[in-house]
């Protein structure tokens, strides 16, 4: 069982940054340092929640809360215009008063909720048993490994960018993790009503998650920048959010859903992944196109294999 947790912890950053095209493949060493967080943090959810019989819902809010964490106090990208190289939110759908950016909130909250946390555990749930894999003392030690990799990327962003969040910045971002946390506790107990009724194939939930995630990426195809295109790409992300989600939430009720659904959902958004890292392949300034693409595929390559053997396992036991 531990092995599960070690593959969850290796398999969270490989799918948030290396997947994605953050990282070339020459710097796939950088993993180890990635690990900690992305890894201790998706491990330390998954486990806290099945250790205290939280279904799926917690998972998610525990997530997004997650996504606060990293984006947030760690890295204060959500707080530093300077991190994705602007003077300032303008542009970006800014909420006055709160000194942030209300595009990269949503984008923070969509990409570390579905692809950090949720898809890298759905995949090794799907090749591993139920119920906790850790004892007490290894959840402690990968909770003290998710603080000092956390930190020390935290001290490495704010020396980097020369930037450090006002205190009211952390207390405010702090307490709303902290009451996300608790609501996971909250949500993720209460016993929904089973519903009757039918459930799509496995395929065909593995195809919407893959086109809904896809739709989402082809955000700047549908509303290219222009005077106040932001707040209609927000206005859209609340209509697929709010659509999707009512969808998922009614098929994951009814009790034709198997853990077969989950994986699928799953793989459709790592499908996503894998074609969305080839359009950051121009970005990575200190790596050739050429290297660039064949990380990116080597990646995908990777990746595919991976679900390949969940779905072998999976198709196994269930």
């Amino acid at each position: 069982m531990k092995r599960s947790a070690i593959a969850l912890f290796f398999l969270a950053p490989f799918v948030g940054e290396y997947l994605l095209g953050n990282q070339p493949i020459t710097a796939l060493g950088s993993i180890f340092l990635f690990a900690p967080m992305y890894g201790g943090g998706a491990v330390l959810i998954r486990e806290v929640a099945r250790r205290f019989g939280l279904g799926w819902t917690g998972i998610v809010v525990m997530a997004v809360a997650y996504g606060l964490v990293e984006e947030g106090p760690i890295d204060q990208m959500l707080f530093n215009p300077g991190y994705v190289g602007l003077d300032s939110f303008a542009g970006m759908a800014e909420i006055p008063g709160l000194g942030l950016s209300l595009t990269l909130l949503q984008g923070t909250l969509t990409l570390h909720t579905i692809w950090s946390i949720c898809v890298p555990i759905a995949l090794v749930e799907a090749c591993a048993p139920a119920g906790p894999w850790l004892r007490r003392g290894g959840l402690a030690t990968v909770a003290v490994i998710f603080v000092l990799g956390s930190t020390l990327l935290g001290v490495m962003q704010a020396a980097g960018f020369h930037f450090v969040a006002s205190p009211a910045q952390f207390i405010v971002s702090g307490v709303v993790i902290l009451g996300l946390i608790a609501l996971a506790f909250v949500l993720g107990r209460r016993t929904s009503r089973v519903a009757d009724g039918t459930v799509p194939r496995p395929l065909v939930v593995g195809l919407t998650g893959f086109g809904v995630t896809s739709v989402y990426w082809l955000e700047s195809v549908f509303f290219p920048d222009g005077v106040g295109s932001e707040w209609i790409s927000v206005a859209w992300w609340f209509v697929l959010f709010g659509v999707s989600t009512t969808v998922v939430v009614r098929w994951a009720r009814r009790c034709a859903w198997t853990p077969r659904h989950t994986l699928a959902l799953a793989t459709g958004a790592l499908l996503t992944y894998a074609w969305a890292g080839f359009s950051h392949a121009h970005d990575m300034d200190d790596t050739s196109l050429g290297v660039a693409l064949l990380g990116n595929t080597v990646f995908a390559l990777v990746a595919i294999a991976i679900a390949m053997f969940a779905w072998r396992r999976i198709c196994a036991t269930h």
